[in-house]
């Protein structure tokens, strides 16, 4: 009974010094991601003090305009306009241009018609072409909806291809042999196979949709944060703009950290990989 006793303190205390040694690691990562947004806001802070502009209010003014941006009904509905149609582009990208991708990379046939359109369309600024998209569909979320589209499609359409050509061709005709068609071998061969390209290629689609969505809102003036922001720069209500900018740089990060936090759970096995090389 006493062994016993004495074998629950020792883990016990084995715990709470686990714990002790792990606080400060953690401690010390958390501080390594405030402590550059901590500099920026005092930077920023600052500089608007020195030059004591109205066109740059400081930081504590615009993080202060936030919560009141925050607390109207109708612009968070703005705001959430702005996501639905930004998701709606994305997800409609990712099922039609990674399967294409990936076809890109089993078909050199495919790869050699697509990929010239792919290199011109790729320097154009995707808000450049919403005055022709407006002519053609108007200025409501379908146009929108499109730029974004248009703006995720690229990356997502270039890692999916990369992530396909790495698939080793000994997988692939071993499929085949087995009985494997086509179509079940890209899901069941290549698609896992090319998945940490394509999750890549998902991070920076992220940056291009909220980077299009912004755009596309600012030029087609309808609900939304891009309306949201330029209409608080009509009115020269400075703080404000910076305030959404604020908010726009948040969700960015947030929707970033969500898509990296997939990539870790779904493509665990590329990290243990790397860590063990």
């Amino acid at each position: 009974m006493t062994q016993a006793c004495h074998g629950k303190r020792g883990v016990t205390r084995g715990h709470v010094q686990a714990m002790r040694a792990g606080m400060p690691r953690a401690a010390g990562r958390i501080l390594r991601r405030v402590a550059p947004v901590l500099a920026l806001l005092s930077g920023w802070q600052l500089l608007a003090m020195a030059l004591d502009m109205e066109e740059l209010p400081g930081a504590w003014q615009a993080l202060q305009t936030v919560p009141q941006i925050l607390s109207s009904g109708e612009d968070v509905g703005s705001i959430l306009a702005s996501l639905r149609r930004m998701a709606i582009g994305y997800v409609l990208a990712l099922l039609m241009v990674v399967p294409l991708g990936l076809s890109m990379g089993r078909c050199q046939r495919l790869a050699r018609v697509v990929n010239p359109l792919a290199a011109l369309a790729y320097p154009i600024p995707k808000a450049a072409l919403m005055p022709i998209i407006m002519l053609w569909f108007g200025i409501g979320d379908l146009s929108k909806i499109l730029v974004i589209f248009l703006g995720v499609s690229l990356p997502l359409l270039y890692h999916s291809y990369q992530g396909a050509l790495q698939v080793d061709e000994k997988l692939w005709w071993s499929a085949r042999a087995m009985g494997m068609g086509a179509v079940r071998g890209m899901l069941r061969v290549v698609l896992p196979a090319a998945l940490p390209e394509i999750l890549l290629g998902c991070r920076v689609a992220v940056s291009m949709a909220l980077i299009t969505m912004i755009s596309s809102e600012m030029i087609a003036r309808q609900r939304g944060a891009g309306d949201l922001l330029f209409n608080a720069l009509d009115m020269a209500v400075y703080t404000e703009v910076y305030a959404m900018i604020v908010i726009i740089a948040v969700i960015g990060l947030t929707l970033d950290a969500l898509v990296e936090w997939a990539r870790r759970r779904l493509t665990h096995w590329t990290d243990a990989q790397g860590a063990a090389g």
